[in-house]
């Protein structure tokens, strides 16, 4: 194994290894360091960030697999993590971090530059990554690596609420209609944005047992449907809300449609309100939830890789795409 040598820890591994799971609770207190430190140096001093939920990062590296890297130190410790997803030929990168003991060593651009090769050697169209907006070191970071500022990823939530049941649950599908079902999410989603495919999001969210797929039928057709996470996102919670990772829909009627589901089934998980990362893009549908009495929540910088940037869907479709897990 090569190494890179830094001052503090002498050395840090220049090939990634692909994560065991077993070391969940490792990645957990990189991740809780490295993102503390980024707050306190934007001064919020006491901001401590608490651990992810280990069945999250059980799913982000599933979702990854031998894309989901970490870097050794001379300890054999983890210096240093990067969790690359690819779903047909849309890749991103989330979450990633150096531990603060190993940062300003250029090991942050090792990191990034891989998950850009991996996605690369992949056949990904569209690399990209989200950052905080009001961090200038982490935007001049990665642009300096050839990413390009796009729109904000808005996180708003809708309380929960009644509704009459017309959306479908995956997980109520007997195995020959949900494999019917999975196919009819692929091709669906192919018409709106050719070669993005979310059905593996779609099994591995019921392997894992984190959440369900909603989706509504017209007809013979799947017009809309959205992979939503019901497990607390951080470790030792209650659920309090779920959380939708993709959401996909042929038009703003049925995206509207879709949306009135999922607060019905965030009611029905004992959830108080669901939780949508609306892309800036999408003006429209982002007044019209503000007009449903939406709360903003969270705002993120969304950043690709110059030529490889995000395509706007076919016609009037909707995608919603979550880069964070």
């Amino acid at each position: 194994m090569a190494f890179a040598r830094n001052w503090r820890h002498a050395w840090i591994s220049e090939t990634p290894e692909t994560v065991n799971p077993r070391e969940i609770p490792a990645l957990n207190a990189v991740f809780s360091e490295a993102f503390t430190e980024r707050y306190r140096k934007d001064g919020m001093v006491g901001v401590r960030v608490p651990y992810l939920n280990p069945a999250v990062w059980k799913f982000a590296i599933a979702d990854a697999e031998d894309g989901a890297m970490i870097w050794r130190n001379a300890r054999d410790g983890i210096a240093a993590f990067n969790m690359v997803h690819r779903s047909g030929v849309e890749g991103w990168m989330g979450p990633l971090a150096v531990h603060p003991d190993h940062q300003g060593q250029g090991i942050g651009k090792m990191i990034v530059s891989s998950g850009v090769e991996w996605l690369k050697s992949k056949g990904a169209k569209v690399i990209g990554l989200e950052t905080m907006p009001r961090t200038m070191d982490n935007v001049g970071f990665y642009s300096s690596l050839g990413f390009t500022p796009g729109h904000l990823t808005v996180t708003l939530t809708l309380e929960a609420a009644r509704s009459g049941v017309q959306s479908t649950l995956m997980s109520s599908l007997n195995p020959h209609e949900r494999e019917l079902a999975l196919r009819q999410c692929r091709q669906a989603l192919d018409q709106l944005a050719p070669g993005y495919d979310y059905t593996r999001e779609i099994v591995l969210t019921a392997q894992h047992e984190l959440g369900d797929t909603l989706f509504v039928r017209k007809g013979n057709d799947v017009v809309s449907y959205a992979i939503c996470h019901v497990v607390p996102l951080v470790e030792g919670r209650a659920t309090e809300e779920i959380r939708v990772l993709k959401m996909v829909a042929r038009s703003e009627v049925d995206f509207d449609h879709l949306v009135t589901q999922l607060c019905a089934h965030a009611r029905v998980k004992g959830g108080r309100r669901v939780a949508i990362r609306v892309q800036g893009q999408y003006g429209d549908v982002y007044r019209k939830l503000m007009a449903r009495g939406a709360r903003v929540r969270w705002t993120d910088l969304r950043m690709s890789v110059h030529e490889y940037p995000e395509v706007r869907p076919r016609g009037d479709g909707i995608v919603f795409s979550n880069w964070e897990i």
